[in-house]
Parts: structure tokens; C-alpha cells; sequence
């Protein structure tokens, strides 16, 4: 990091100091101060709502949780996006201790938060933010705590996010390889956005301290090693790593080595950009007959290949405010109406590729309306859909290897699935 945070403020929804430590001595209490009342200037500005605050040559950088701001500030040229990346690592550990951070929660325990900050930053520079680990030296109730008690090696040596000693009798790797697809399709039909947000969601209950590796069907990995491409390899972009994976060995030669927390993690989150064709077609017509009644008739298509299926598919089509008297029939699935929604909710179990279902409705609408009536909303049919055993981008693990030196057997699990994102088809 560039540069390093002077100190880290805890303030009350009112802008009050609860809570504050200095790592550097060149700031003071009344930055916290200097900080609120720019914030409120900030407020009266609706352009304005970035997390970063600059004043009299010190920067701000905070965010918001429940009634509390966690704010950081500096003198130095700072990397925020850090600085605002370990202030969410804190709240991550200070809910650890406490359930829930809020003001209360804070002054009940002021004891263990400077504790706490005392540990997970040093000279302004962020050091451990794990509270699986963090929780071993530090208890919440300190008497509990033994005079001989050391650190755990996970603090003192390179890997803290891990402790020794861990041990079980069935040693098991699960890998969810999960892709959410956002599409927007306008009124015309055509596709205006689209992008697939993958991520490799790993459990890991392993003993002792493993090393594991993991092969993608990488392209760039594929061409340097000689092999065929065509078909076979992807192109990943915006690739984000968990920090236990060996950055410099990836960039060397697109090998993913790393030693696993214990439990639930994101190994790695990635992007693709790249056009995608809707993977359930959804078109919708309205008819209006004499203002006492309108019918829609909706067609949803799966268009991808027929071996896979589609799970728990929703269609949610908006209607007007004012229908009642429902009467819907389906060739596949249940429909009901949600007037809290001002929506038609059809529900399909199974959707398997390549089929097509029809649904007909049927509302009546009221025999006077208003002279001066609002324009009817057009809000965008959503599409809620789970497709295991498939991915739109193509990737494929080719290997996942458990290496360690007792060499336990170990029985890696490798599952995918699809499913929608932010998946909106504007064609009512």
C-alpha cells in the first residue's frame, strides 16, 4: 500500500467519537470532527457520494453499518480502495464478537475493540483480519484469557488464515463453480447488456496444513503449454483472488497453488464481457378489450441444449394496479397474481432445454377511472432460473490436487451451476 492510514475513528450516527485509535501521531480528534462536517455538506449534494473525503490536506475514507461510521484517516497518499476494503474486513470481525455492530454493541466492549484495532493494524498499515483467528488470542470476556497464552502460529508466521493442528477423520474438498448471468433487453428485442460474474466457492474441511492446486481450462495457460485452444479454453478478465493464493505463481505460469482457510471461502471471482444470448426467452402480449378487461398471453423459451435443465424458474410480469378477478391457466407450472407486486408470478419446477410453455391471464378492470390518471409503469419482466451442471462461459476444472505431507487421501467434489442475476427483459 502506497501509504498509510494516521488513525481509524468509530463515530455514533450524530458524528460523536465512540471509539478512536492513533497509529501515527499526525491527526487528531478534531479530524473526526473536521470529517462530519464535510459529510454534511456532502449530504445536501446528491452528485456527491463517494466514500472518500478530502480537507486541509487529510483524507477521509469511511462507510456506514447499522448507526455507526468506520472512518479512516490519513495524510499520506493512501490506496483507498484498501483502506475501504480492511474497514469492511472490520466489521466482518467486530460482528464476529458481537453478533451485530452498533453503537450499544461498541460501548459494551470497548475494551476488546481496542484490542482488536490494536492487532488487525499496525503504524497504519492493515495486519490480520481473520476472526477465525483473531478469536484464538483475543476473548471476549478477558478474564477467560491464560497469562501463558501465546499467539497462535497463524499469526506469526505467512499463513493467517490457517491454523495448525487442524484435524479431521474424512478429509473433503467441495468446489462450486457458480455463474450469474445479467442481461437487459429492450423493448425491440435486443439484447443491450449482458455479462457473466462467475465465482469458485470452495468448503474445505482437510487436516493439517495442505497445498492445493487447481487447473482451469485457461487459454493463456493453454497456449504457453502448447495445447490445442479451439473450443476448449476461456479468456477470464476482472480475476479477483482470495489472499491465500500465490499471486507470483500465477502470474509466472497461470497455476492457482494455495493453502485453504478452514471452511467457506471465494477462491476466486471473475468476469466475462462478452454476449450472451438469453438462456429463457420470455415475450409477452397485452390486449386491452373496452376498458373492462385485459388479457396477456406470455411464451417462455429455453434456449439452451436440451440435456440440460432449468430448476425453480420464475417469471415475475408486472400488471397494472387496478386488475382484479384472476383468472390464469398454464401449460406448464402455477401462476398466481401478487397484488402486493402489481405482478403475475409464474413458477416452473423443471424447464429443460429447448422446450416452449404458453401461459394465458385473464384480469378484469374497473369500469371508471381517474380523468387525471398516471402513466402506466412499464417495469421489466424478471427471470429468476437455476441451471446445474452448466456453465455459459465454459469453464471447466480440468484438475483439483490435495497435497500434503502426511499424504492422507482426500476426495475433492467439483459441482456447477447457472443462475440469473440482474435478468430483465423490458418488452411489455
Amino acid at each position: 500500500m502506497a501509504g498509510a492510514a494516521s488513525a481509524l475513528f468509530l463515530l455514533d450516527i450524530k458524528g460523536r467519537v465512540l471509539v478512536w485509535r492513533d497509529y501515527r501521531g499526525d491527526v487528531s480528534a478534531v479530524q473526526a470532527e473536521r470529517f462530519f462536517t464535510k459529510l454534511i455538506e456532502k449530504e445536501g449534494d446528491p452528485q456527491s457520494q463517494d466514500p472518500v473525503v478530502y480537507d486541509n490536506g487529510v483524507s477521509y475514507m469511511y462507510i456506514q453499518h447499522s448507526n455507526v461510521y468506520l472512518m479512516t484517516a490519513s495524510r499520506q497518499n493512501c490506496n483507498a480502495a484498501s483502506l475501504l476494503s480492511f474497514l469492511h474486513r472490520v466489521v466482518d470481525v467486530f460482528k464476529h464478537y458481537f453478533e451485530e455492530l452498533e453503537e450499544e454493541s461498541l460501548r459494551d466492549n470497548f475494551v476488546v475493540v481496542y484490542e482488536l484495532l490494536d492487532e488487525m493494524m499496525d503504524f497504519g498499515y492493515p495486519q490480520y483480519t481473520e476472526a477465525k483467528i483473531l478469536s484464538e488470542f483475543i476473548k471476549t470476556n478477558a478474564y477467560r484469557m491464560e497469562t501463558s497464552q501465546r499467539p497462535p502460529m497463524a499469526v506469526t508466521n505467512a499463513v493467517s488464515w490457517r491454523s495448525e493442528g487442524i484435524n479431521y477423520k474424512k478429509n473433503e474438498v467441495f468446489l462450486d463453480v457458480v455463474e450469474s448471468v445479467n442481461i437487459l433487453v429492450n423493448s425491440n428485442g435486443q439484447v443491450i447488456r449482458s455479462d457473466v460474474v462467475g465465482a469458485l466457492k470452495m468448503r474445505t474441511y482437510l487436516s493439517g496444513m495442505p497445498e492445493c492446486k487447481l487447473g482451469l481450462n485457461d487459454r493463456v495457460l493453454l497456449e504457453a503449454q502448447g495445447r490445442a485452444t479451439k473450443g476448449k479454453a476461456i479468456d477470464l478478465e476482472d480475476i479477483k483472488f482470495h489472499q491465500c493464493v500465490r499471486l507470483a505463481r500465477f502470474e509466472n505460469d497461470r497455476t492457482i497453488s494455495f493453502i485453504p482457510p478452514d471452511g467457506a471461502f471465494d477462491l476466486m471471482t471473475y468476469r466475462l464481457s462478452t454476449q450472451v444470448k438469453p438462456l429463457i426467452w420470455v415475450e409477452a402480449q397485452v390486449e386491452r378489450h373496452s376498458r373492462s378487461r385485459v388479457e396477456i398471453m406470455v411464451k417462455a423459451r429455453s434456449q439452451f441444449k436440451e440435456r440440460s435443465t432449468a430448476t425453480n424458474v420464475e417469471i415475475e410480469l408486472p400488471v397494472s394496479v387496478d386488475v382484479s378477478n384472476p383468472n390464469i391457466r398454464t401449460s406448464m407450472g402455477s401462476a398466481s397474481y401478487a397484488p402486493e407486486n402489481d405482478a403475475l408470478l409464474w413458477k416452473i419446477k423443471s424447464f429443460p432445454g429447448g422446450k416452449e410453455y404458453m401461459l394465458r391471464a385473464e384480469f378484469s378492470l374497473p369500469s371508471i377511472t381517474a380523468e387525471e390518471a398516471t402513466p402506466e409503469r412499464k417495469a421489466p419482466i424478471r427471470v429468476k432460473f437455476e441451471i446445474p451442471y452448466f456453465t455459459v462461459s465454459g469453464i471447466q476444472v480440468r484438475y483439483l490436487k490435495i497435497i500434503e505431507k502426511s499424504g492422507y487421501q482426500a476426495l475433492p467434489w467439483v459441482r456447477y451451476i447457472t443462475m440469473a442475476g440482474e435478468y430483465e427483459l423490458r418488452l411489455i
